[in-house]
């Protein structure tokens, strides 16, 4: 592992403390001990001596302690020491799956915007707030910029489409209905051009994107320069795997399309509608991590969405759920944003007040304008929560899976007993 984002190894493959069962083992692979003999002084204490692992007698109730988050511990020996140390409140093997009270978390190491364990809904949605707020500079600069290009392009096709057609409305009466449907066929071209422009602004905040975040799970930050840095070797084979998972949802609606178009019938065309959108849902869920894969592990196109798919199996429902939520969300949010600048454009930008309570607004240049500036507010206020919690659901998948959080932790360089990086005394015996 080195200290760049691309610090996930593609063959990580579960720790030795991890039995294959799932189950927390000892290091030496063997089945976990009893529990530990409660310490003089009530708490749960370090690991004592073999022959002290059990007490004659239980404690007396309400002496069991809940979890010590990384203080010292008495027990032999004196006060443990060091991350995953005995008495830490948090042992490495364990991954943070097992619970030392009742209803208790148990202690992780958080280096950076999240705890190095398996995560819950709630921790992905904060830590992708709390990168954006940590690192607000490089996120937001890199966010507003692409907001602001896209929006633009979009703005300036909108823009000229309307001109065209009242053109063609105000034309002659004879040639109005021709000259209305050149106008939308080139608004169609000019809107393909808009999107063009806005997927590839979209692949920019992706891949940079992710880079601000994998640095802030160490707890590190970066410039929009060391980030942009960082992505654009990956940028020509992120923009491939977008186009491709594009081409395979283009692809399942075409085929859900094709016995209406050849048979004519719009009842079949719509039967077959509602069967292509579950499958694309489900393409969609499947390689929904691709990108952060390819981007820090260094993966080739075809293996990233292999990728993706061993990653979300078993967890589908699970991601669709978060991924949901966050749409759901970034939707309400940017809904907020955009409310008041279309109200406002209404009113400066198209017939005013009169026009909003007969519903004959127009759309101008000045109500474009206004809502332009309401949707790059949005967009560079959501568009980092949804690339954080695609990037934080990865890091999730591969800590359950992987225990990729001992791999993090030694990226973050924090410290095992004895002094040494947690792993070190293992790979050394």
């Amino acid at each position: 592992m080195n200290d760049s984002p691309g610090w996930a190894s593609p063959g990580s493959t579960p720790s030795d403390g991890e039995r294959p069962d799932g189950a927390a083992a000892t290091p030496d692979g063997a089945a976990p001990a009893p529990d530990p003999a409660p310490a003089p002084d009530g708490g749960t204490g370090g690991t004592p001596p073999a022959d002290q692992r059990w007490s004659a007698e239980q404690p007396p109730a309400g002496q069991w302690t809940g979890v010590n988050p990384g203080g010292p511990a008495p027990g032999p020996g004196g006060p443990a020491q060091g991350w995953g140390a005995p008495g830490s409140g948090w042992d490495p093997s364990s991954r943070g799956g097992a619970h030392t009270a009742w209803g208790a978390k148990p202690y992780a190491p958080k280096p950076g915007v999240i705890p190095l364990r398996p995560l819950g809904v709630g921790e992905i949605l904060d830590g992708a707030v709390s990168t954006m707020r940590a690192h607000w500079r490089t996120v937001l600069s890199i966010t507003l910029a692409v907001a602001v290009v896209t929006q633009l392009a979009i703005t300036l096709v909108q823009g000229f489409a309307l001109d065209d057609l009242n053109t063609a409305a105000a034309g002659d009466p004879e040639a109005a209905l021709r000259q209305q449907l050149d106008a939308i066929g080139g608004s169609i071209a000019a809107s393909a051009v808009a999107q063009v422009i806005t997927l590839i602004g979209t692949i920019l905040a992706t891949a940079t994107l992710t880079m601000v975040f994998s640095r802030a799970v160490l707890g590190r930050t970066s410039t929009v320069a060391e980030a942009w840095q960082e992505a654009r070797p990956r940028l020509l084979k992120l923009t491939g795997l977008t186009l491709l998972l594009l081409l395979m949802v283009v692809a399942v609606f075409a085929v859900g399309l094709l016995p209406g178009i050849l048979t004519g019938s719009w009842g079949l065309g719509l039967g077959g509608m509602l069967i292509a959108f579950p499958v694309a849902l489900w393409l969609y869920i499947r390689f929904s991590l691709a990108s952060p894969a390819l981007m820090l592990e260094k993966q080739p196109v075809l293996k990233s969405l292999a990728r993706s798919a061993r990653l979300v199996r078993g967890a589908w429902w699970r991601i669709f759920l978060i991924t949901l939520l966050t749409g759901i969300i970034t939707s309400i949010v940017a809904g907020i944003i955009v409310f008041p600048f279309t109200i406002a454009g209404m009113i400066f930008g198209g017939d005013g007040f009169q026009g909003i309570i007969e519903g004959t607004a127009t759309y101008s240049w000045g109500f474009l304008v206004i809502t332009a500036i309401g949707s790059v507010i949005a967009l560079t206020v959501t568009m980092p929560i949804s690339a954080g919690v695609t990037v934080l659901l990865y890091i999730d998948q591969r800590i359950r899976r992987e225990a990729l959080d001992l791999e993090l932790a030694r990226a973050a360089g924090l410290q095992g007993p004895g002094g040494t990086p947690p792993g070190t005394a293992a790979a050394g015996g």
